[in-house]
């Protein structure tokens, strides 16, 4: 496997036990104590192991970064193909860090095996390698299997030290391992997809990533109304993290058609601050450090480059926020037009969560005329889901998403592209080809996302204002209150029903009764003790008054804490 460094089998890292290849063969107790002791847990400290992995203040985590190493290595053994370890606390503030796994494919990791992470990253010193063996027995891990893993870090102070606890824990139980250093999350989806692929999603390397992407963009505006005539500029806030580094290095790549200029590239802010798309989609404003003209297209990356989000200002100087929902939209379209005109049976739906805006379902579902279905939060319930249909296009508000094409829709689409006789037919095929090759189907990836929606404006001839108005937002509201423990509440449907506290369903819909377009559903968070409240309707006024009332009615019945919540 070129390019992976191996630790060579003489050394103390490598040595095992003698004994049968079975699962839970023994390992060097005296090299796993040893290499432990560098990375000691903080006595009584507790993390869970959630859809972004875990995720905390960064000075907590050296010996979670130590155990995931010796995770991968565990996982990989157990799957026989490469897994995937990012550094990373995405939208986080610059002092937070945190790590996540890659599959073989580059999907999240199996909740059989966050289960696991969270088990080995609170055992007690003492009780390491009883619950690395357990791990074994459980999952059928065979330590005498080989085993690599890619490791990728963004661009926060603490990523580097951290890297090299991850490199620790792989040497104590003996892996090859290749450490690509600064990447973007989806980078490193991408290169573990290729690399246990065998080559058929692209190579494994950087270069193979900008010109399988650049390649497939070039394709697409070729064919676009304005191509040569005039240069699209973009304004990109790269929230002071890897975007920056990395779309630096692509721009060689990509043709003088679409001109970025780079805005909070980490020169002279910290990653994250007053910036980003977690920023701008919270605030509803643009970010600290790029200058908007009326009517410039505008997009931000969060700090790890997995999630994206565009806007502008109109020439009153109104902000308008061009969010997921507004992308899986766009996106939905194009597919759609092209589906129609290959005339095949491919079938096209979208995955969204109870945080859509209501406005989107509708234009898609009674307009567009394509199915759509409600998860619960997480990228990983939408990724899932997006897997059952020929076409899936999937995208959380937040402007985290991707589109997933099922092998015998993608085998189809390259056929036609190929063999069709029909010039429009084939026409269409090729473009929806060249859709495939640009799309990132691993996990959502602001780079390609970004190129996608770049081309798909250039080939309509779309401005970002008509973009915006292919239908209207509702107005909506996000707050959240302090509850002693979110666990008494307790939610069906998708998260869009409460079944705990008894008699909470039933105050949000009598309250939702009050508001015209109005809906409003409760959560409890993932991470803290707070319940999360959504709420939409007609006008702002009733939003706020809306999402006032259910807070009001989650602070009595769900056990608040402190002040009850103010009108907003």
């Amino acid at each position: 496997m070129a390019g992976l460094r191996d630790v060579p089998a003489a050394s103390p890292e490598r040595r095992l036990r003698k004994g049968s290849a079975a699962a839970g063969a023994e390992m060097d107790s005296e090299t796993l104590k040893k290499y432990s002791a560098l990375h000691p847990k903080p006595p009584g400290l507790t993390l869970q192991y959630g859809t972004a992995g875990f995720r905390t203040k960064a000075e907590q985590l050296d010996h979670v970064m130590f155990r995931m190493g010796l995770l991968a290595i565990l996982r990989s053994k157990a799957v026989a193909s490469t897994i995937g370890i990012m550094v990373t606390a995405s939208h986080n503030p610059e002092e937070d860090n945190g790590v996540k796994l890659v599959d073989p494919l580059g999907e999240m990791l199996h909740p059989s095996w966050e289960e696991y992470a969270t088990q080995l990253a609170n055992a007690e010193e003492q009780e390491l390698q009883e619950t690395v063996t357990d791990i074994c027995e459980k999952a059928a891990v065979n330590q005498h299997k080989d085993a690599s893993v890619f490791i990728g870090r963004d661009t926060r102070p603490s990523s580097e030290k951290l890297s090299r606890s991850v490199i620790d824990g792989i040497s104590v139980l003996g892996g090859q391992y290749h450490d690509y250093g600064l990447v973007t999350t989806p980078q490193l989806h991408y290169m573990v997809c290729c690399q246990n692929t065998q080559g058929q999603y692209g190579k494994a390397t950087l270069e193979g990533y900008y010109e399988k992407l650049s390649k497939a963009f070039m394709e697409l505006i070729k064919k676009s109304p304005g191509s040569g005539e005039s240069q699209r500029h973009l304004k990109i806030d790269c929230a002071n993290g890897i975007g920056a580094l990395k779309l630096s290095e692509m721009q060689p790549y990509l043709p003088q058609e679409l001109l970025i200029h780079l805005y909070n590239d980490g020169t002279k802010e910290k990653l994250n601050y007053l910036c980003g798309a977690d920023f701008v989609k919270v605030h509803q404003k643009p970010p600290r450090g790029l200058d908007m003209k009326p009517n410039e297209r505008c997009c931000s990356f969060d700090g790890d480059a997995d999630r994206i989000v565009y806007y502008y200002k109109d020439e009153t100087g109104h902000f308008h926020l061009i969010d997921g929902d507004k992308i899986a939209t766009l996106i939905s379209i194009f597919l759609k037009e092209l589906l129609a005109k290959v005339g095949q049976t491919i079938k096209m739906a979208v995955v969204q969560t109870a945080y859509a805006n209501g406005s989107s379902t509708r234009y898609l579902e009674e307009t567009l005329k394509v199915p759509v279905h409600c998860v619960k939060t997480g990228v990983k319930h939408l990724h899932h889901k997006a897997q059952e249909f020929d076409v899936g296009v999937y995208f959380e508000a937040n402007g985290h998403g991707t589109v997933l094409f099922s092998k015998a829709a993608e085998t189809k689409i390259r056929q036609l592209a190929k063999e069709e006789k029909d010039d429009e037919k084939r026409e269409a095929a090729k473009v929806l080809e060249n859709m495939i090759n640009l799309i990132n189907q691993t996990v959502g990836d602001a780079i390609s996302d970004m190129l996608v929606i770049e081309a798909i404006l250039a080939l309509k001839g779309l401005s970002v204002q008509q973009w915006d108005a292919i239908y209207t937002d509702l107005p909506n509201r996000l707050l959240k209150v302090q509850v002693t423990d979110r666990q008494v509440i307790d939610t069906t449907d998708a998260e869009r029903r409460a079944v705990t506290p008894p008699g909470l369903q039933e105050k949000i819909d009598a309250l939702v009764k009050k508001y015209k377009l109005s809906r409003a559903f409760v959560r409890p968070s993932g991470t803290e003790d707070v319940v999360r409240i959504y709420a939409e309707a007609d006008t702002q006024e009733n939003t706020d008054a809306l999402a006032h009332e259910v807070s009001l009615a989650v602070y009595h019945l769900a056990g608040g804490r402190g002040e009850p919540p103010q009108p907003i």
